[in-house]
């Protein structure tokens, strides 16, 4: 008899279950009839899968980055497809680049804006995030990005109160320091090497998005945080196809913040070291 994960999977594609695999307390591998595999992701907040099922069709509309398509899902199991694995190359890289740059470019209808069906109350891995549309990037940033999770952090005993001033401070300043004004963009929203799978077919693929309408520098922004093969590759794709605003390396500390500060909020100290010192080094 197949568990409740390959139940869900039969009943979201119509085929019948060969085999399942569990990879791990949240994931399981199910082979169906003929070959076709999917995985299907146990979550105990339904607004979280709702999100990411939301997230990932908002990114396939735009027609560029790869992302697996989702079959279905009910309160607690999301079935998408499965990525088969394969190793980076130069050519995906340039590619990827190229394509995530015209996902970017596909745009949202307001920072912070929501994916079609998307709830207001999403996740950023086991984080909340509120997507509250906003009329401008600095102000929205500061608001909705930064100060929630600077405030849980020293609610929680992360950070002291006195280290959140430097924080304050860049919210402050953020008009002066966000460049350019640009249009909101259409962002992967959590876009670190885990959530960039490099496929057999020779082609890159996004997974987990935190989708959301914001600035194009915060996804390029996660990608050098916790590194990503071939970035450089990336990048030249990427600037072929739209080219960066001048001063876009100075400002990646400041869209490291946000991501930083998730990760104090839910790892620890460490991680509010690394966002004190960026925050410092704006």
């Amino acid at each position: 008899m197949p568990t409740t994960e390959g139940a869900a999977a039969a009943r979201f594609t119509g085929l019948p279950v060969a085999g399942e695999r569990p990879v791990s307390g949240s994931l399981t591998e199910v082979t169906l009839d003929g070959g076709r595999v999917v995985m299907v992701k146990r979550g105990a907040n339904p607004g979280a899968l709702r999100a990411e099922a939301a997230g990932l069709r908002w990114l396939a509309d735009a027609g560029t980055v790869r992302v697996p398509a989702v079959h279905g899902l009910d309160r607690h199991l999301l079935v998408t497809d499965r990525v088969p694995p394969g190793r980076p190359s130069a050519r995906a890289a340039v590619r990827f680049g190229r394509d995530l740059a015209v996902l970017h470019g596909a745009g949202a209808s307001a920072f912070g804006a929501p994916p079609p069906g998307g709830p207001e109350n999403a996740t950023i891995g086991l984080a909340p995030m509120r997507n509250v549309p906003g009329a401008d990037w600095p102000t929205w940033y500061a608001e909705h990005r930064v100060l929630p999770y600077l405030r849980a952090a020293v609610d929680g005993g992360t950070l002291r109160p006195g280290e959140a001033a430097a924080v304050e401070d860049v919210c402050e300043r953020l008009p002066e320091l966000a460049g350019p004004a640009e249009p909101p963009a259409r962002l992967h929203g959590d876009l670190w090497n885990g959530n960039v799978l490099w496929g057999v077919d020779g082609q890159v693929w996004l997974i987990d998005p935190a989708a959301h309408g914001g600035h194009r520098e915060t996804d390029l922004a996660m990608l050098h945080l916790f590194g990503c093969p071939r970035l450089g590759e990336i990048l030249e794709g990427y600037q072929q196809t739209a080219p960066l605003a001048d001063g876009w390396a100075d400002r990646i500390a400041l869209h490291q913040l946000f991501p930083l500060l998730v990760h104090t909020v839910l790892f620890g100290r460490g991680y509010g070291e690394q966002a004190l010192a960026a925050a410092r080094g704006v």
